[in-house]
């Protein structure tokens, strides 16, 4: 982690715009500078400096959404917010993690061990659940998968293995959806519920049937 990236995520310590950054990032896509102000608390003054700011960081994309309402007098197009799509950790001294996970990987798709891999993300998703009665979808936002509820389905806003699924879609997809079925297994739940069903920007793995719905 550089210095630059210290002082991007040191701008979430103020309450007001990790507020506005969680609305944003909530969204799932395209958030208007009012309805951030309205989930946040705040004007939409003080809303929209501190989302410039944010934008300035690298941590929010900024573009602009067309009035539903076209001809005269139908105003200018209204600025809207969405999460940025790169990445920043935080660790002291710095950790090259990430560079390991690729060369791990690559080394798996030579081998030709995907069965085994996912038998080994399974394993690692029952230890996840370390035995604890907790819905599996406070142990995914845990995770940083950010689950939500659409269509009886829950859905997970965010890959938490981004960079590498780019690398190795393939592998890494079905790494994920073993993690996630070891995982509700472990938690004593139907892993079966756990299904491949990407969408664009989003975690390829969705879970089905969602208990109380």
């Amino acid at each position: 982690m550089s210095g630059d990236d210290l002082e991007t995520l040191a701008l979430l310590h103020d309450p007001v715009r990790r507020s506005l950054y969680e609305a944003v990032a909530s969204g799932g896509g395209d958030v208007g500078r009012g309805e951030a102000a309205e989930a946040a608390g705040v004007s939409r003054t003080l809303a929209g400096h501190h989302l410039d700011k944010l934008v300035e960081a690298g941590l929010l994309e900024s573009g602009f959404r067309a009035q539903e309402r076209k001809g005269p007098g139908s105003g200018r197009p209204a600025k809207v917010y969405r999460r940025a799509a790169g990445e920043r950790s935080v660790s002291l001294p710095p950790r090259d993690y990430q560079a390991l996970a690729s060369v791990l990987a690559d080394v798996v798709a030579v081998l030709g061990a995907e069965e085994q891999a996912e038998e080994s993300a399974r394993r690692a998703g029952r230890r996840l659940a370390g035995g604890r009665a907790m819905p599996v979808e406070d142990v995914l936002r845990e995770r940083g998968y950010e689950p939500y509820r659409a269509g009886g389905r829950l859905r997970l806003r965010n890959c938490p293995f981004h960079v590498l699924a780019e690398e190795q879609p393939l592998l890494v997809c079905s790494m994920n959806l073993a993690l996630c079925q070891g995982l509700l297994e472990g938690l004593g739940d139907d892993p079966g519920r756990a299904e491949l069903d990407p969408r664009p920007g989003e975690c390829c793995v969705a879970l089905s049937k969602i208990n109380g719905d």
